[in-house]
């Protein structure tokens, strides 16, 4: 239809503004797969970034050689070859300065968890591709989040630098480290411009059975590698055997804990009116929210993108923060986050968020631990199961202090013995957290 026809019926012609991260490649003209089943379009700007900076490796994981051979030599990189870094031009670009802009004019961290999982992604392809085409590649899959802090706001009007490396190898898992800094006047020194850290954990797939498969080797360099990989090391020794540690000292020694939570959970189920005015049950402060997976949330293996999901559970949790709180939540920190399993595009997928307990000793900043359950939920074959656990610890964010001088921070008690052993696990892998900061410094 001809545009001046169109415009004088004032009909408005809609065209993409996306591009294929794979145009200018050599292959751009060759047999590909359909689009349907390319990435999804629904990502951030660096995602978009991420997928050109590395097109070659990741036109392989578009369309790998399946009945190919898997990689038959592992080989020995360093950190320095896997390191990335990603560069926000928010001074100068108003459009992505919008993108990213929250209501306090601040960074969107829901977004930021988006790029930061695009980012550990990337870095751990880098490190596992063994720049062979004949050889099929490795399935990488996020395993967990061990923890992520926020150490001062992030501005949305100042340049914003986000960077990476592997720092641990296991057999077949790959630990990533991720700093994200952003430089004032203020903060020249260059310790004082890191606003977030995070380390994600990846763990390495077959492409064909599905297995877990072995990567390639990690050898530190220098002695600030070194020192990383031996904290990664000892942090994967305590993984393994501090689940099961953690749950029989909860099964063995915290009955007295457990019934000194339920006392008071106890009096507001059974006698609501002589309940202290202060507590508050934990199931009183449920949120929750459902949606269709889409296609364009999936990642480049077809699957819903794990930033994606984190960027849900972070705003279901900032609600629930918001809600209870009765003011407007400061985010601190992403405690933990498990992938137990995959997501599909078409699942139902169900978050559920409650305030697990709050801690009151420190007036001046008063926690609140959330958690987040995301449910794949299957109505045609009843089912229904945890695909992913969020943790997230949030205060009050001062200027809603200020102008709230009578504010207060109820306690959370639970109703169930189900919910005060949930609640001591949180706070016993809390204290761990805390005694392994204390005797790294």
């Amino acid at each position: 239809m001809d545009s001046n026809i169109s415009q004088s019926n004032g009909t408005i012609p809609v065209v993409s503004t996306f591009t294929s991260p794979f145009e200018d490649s050599p292959r751009a003209n060759s047999n590909q797969k359909p689009l349907s089943l390319w990435p999804g379009m629904y990502h951030s700007p660096v995602t978009n970034a991420l997928w050109e900076a590395r097109s070659r490796i990741f036109e392989r994981l578009l369309d790998p050689p399946v009945d190919a051979p898997p990689q038959s030599q592992l080989l020995t990189k360093t950190p320095s070859q896997s390191r990335t870094t990603i560069l926000y031009n928010f001074s100068t670009d108003y459009i992505l300065r919008e993108q990213y802009r929250d209501p306090w004019n601040e960074v969107r961290i829901g977004k930021l968890l988006e790029d930061l999982d695009a980012l550990a992604g990337t870095i751990s392809v880098k490190h596992c591709s063994d720049d062979d085409t004949m050889t099929r590649p490795l399935l990488l899959v996020t395993a967990s989040v061990d923890r992520m802090v926020l150490k001062k706001p992030i501005s949305v009007d100042i340049d914003l630098q986000m960077a990476g490396a592997v720092i641990w190898v296991g057999r077949s898992s790959i630990e990533i480290q991720l700093e994200v800094t952003q430089t004032t006047q203020e903060s020249s020194d260059v310790s004082d411009s890191v606003a977030l850290t995070a380390n994600f954990i990846f763990v390495a797939r077959d492409y064909k059975t599905r297995k877990a498969a072995p990567v390639n080797r990690l050898s530190p360099e220098t002695e600030q590698e070194n020192l990383l990989f031996e904290e990664a090391e000892e942090r994967h020794k305590r993984r393994k055997v501090g689940k099961g540690e953690n749950k029989r000292e909860v099964e063995n020694g915290n009955v007295n804990r457990i019934e000194t939570l339920l006392a008071e959970g106890r009096i507001l189920c059974d006698m609501p009116a002589l309940a202290d005015r202060d507590s508050i049950l934990l199931r009183d402060t449920r949120l929750e929210n459902s949606l269709i997976c889409q296609p364009q949330q999936r990642n480049i293996h077809g699957r819903i993108f794990g930033g994606f999901l984190m960027h849900r559970a972070f705003e279901l949790a900032f609600s629930t923060a918001y809600a209870f709180a009765g003011m407007v939540p400061c985010f601190l920190e992403v405690d933990h986050v498990d992938f137990l399993r995959p997501v599909d595009v078409g699942d139902f997928l169900r978050f559920k968020s409650c305030v697990l307990y709050t801690e009151l000793e420190n007036q001046d900043q008063p926690l609140i631990n959330i958690e987040v359950v995301a449910h794949v939920t299957r109505p045609e074959l009843r089912s229904s199961e945890v695909s992913n656990t969020f943790y997230f610890s949030f205060t009050v964010r001062p200027e809603a202090k200020a102008m709230n001088s009578g504010f207060r921070i109820r306690n959370v008690v639970p109703a169930t013995e189900e919910e005060a052993r949930r609640i001591l696990e949180r706070i016993d892998a809390e204290c761990l957290h805390s005694i392994k900061d204390s005797s790294s410094k």
